[in-house]
């Protein structure tokens, strides 16, 4: 591939963490409570909000194992909340799995549109917005803080201790090397690192908000050694996973196996790389083991570097 139109300074620069980073957990823990003896302890409940970057649109993902999670608009969809449910599974914990998403739309649409389906009490919950925040003005972060707001209110108002997260996502291709994007000729891991300050600048806002899944740094840190092509419109080089599927703007398979495995590793407290090369959705879904550990080996570094 072509790597002059990629600082590799940049990219490395854009992954770097603040040195606050330093002195926080990694993984935080997540333990649900001990049960009596003799007495299952209930399933721990994560609601997944989001768009086509959570349905896992555009890819094998979107209908994978539907039947592992409950779609609460009935699509059947299983999506990246289903690639979280099986890494459950083989990490032997018990989690109730949801997702209510709508393609292309913010997370002020859940809210008008769709808050009663939403509307009860969650263990966890995972917020994703827009891929460019605003779709009018890509970038401005006015309307997503302010909806983040309105929903942990929501959410909190049912369970005080729920868990909110919030989903940073990925820099698009499209944004990023053709001369429409907003993030036109800058490096690829710019787009990113914006979106991962807007969800930053949500959570200060907004004290409910527990935490942010770096979903995006994960993508610039594959890029950054080399997992990833970070060009997809010069062709792939040999040996890279390409993170984004055909219209360069969703994930692939590999792309949306990443963001899982970070939400996983962040969520659960358990480390992506415990999965290896035998993880069955690696597996079904045509991930090679080589590829599947380097991803899970990215998720880890990732998690281990961002707080």
């Amino acid at each position: 591939m072509n790597w002059r139109h990629i600082p590799l300074i940049a990219i490395a620069l854009t992954i770097a963490t603040p040195a606050t980073a330093q002195d926080a957990p990694a993984v935080p823990p997540a333990v649900p409570p001990i049960a009596a003896p003799g007495v299952a302890a209930p399933a721990r409940t994560i609601l997944f909000v989001g768009n086509s970057f959570t349905q896992g649109a555009h890819s094998a993902v979107r209908n994978w194992h539907a039947a592992s999670v409950t779609d609460l608009n009935g699509d059947g969809y299983g999506g990246v909340p289903a690639l979280f449910k099986t890494f459950t599974e083989e990490a032997g914990l018990d989690y109730a799995v949801s997702l209510e998403t709508q393609g292309g739309k913010t997370l002020g649409f859940h809210y008008d549109e769709r808050r009663q389906r939403l509307d009860r009490a969650w263990d966890v919950v995972v917020l994703q917005e827009l891929s460019t925040l605003n779709r009018k003005k890509p970038g401005d972060d006015t309307d997503y803080i302010a909806d983040v707001g309105r929903l942990a209110r929501l959410f909190t108002a049912r369970n005080p201790a729920v868990r909110i997260e919030l989903m940073a996502t990925w820099t698009r291709a499209d944004e990023t090397y053709r001369p429409t994007g907003h993030w036109y000729r800058q490096p690829v891991s710019v787009m990113a690192t914006d979106l991962r300050a807007a969800a930053d600048r949500a959570r200060a806002a907004t004290p409910a908000v527990a935490g942010v899944l770096p979903v995006g740094q994960a993508w610039n840190r594959a890029f950054a050694t080399g997992v990833a092509d970070p060009d997809p419109y010069d062709g792939i080089s040999y040996g890279q996973v390409d993170l984004w599927t055909y219209d360069q703007y969703h994930a692939s398979i590999h792309g949306y196996y990443l963001e899982a495995l970070v939400v996983f590793g962040r969520i659960t407290g358990r480390d992506p790389m415990s999965l290896g090369a035998a993880e069955r959705a690696a597996d079904e879904l045509g991930i090679s083991p080589r590829d599947a550990v380097a991803l899970q080996r990215v998720a880890h570094d990732e998690l281990s570097a961002t707080p």
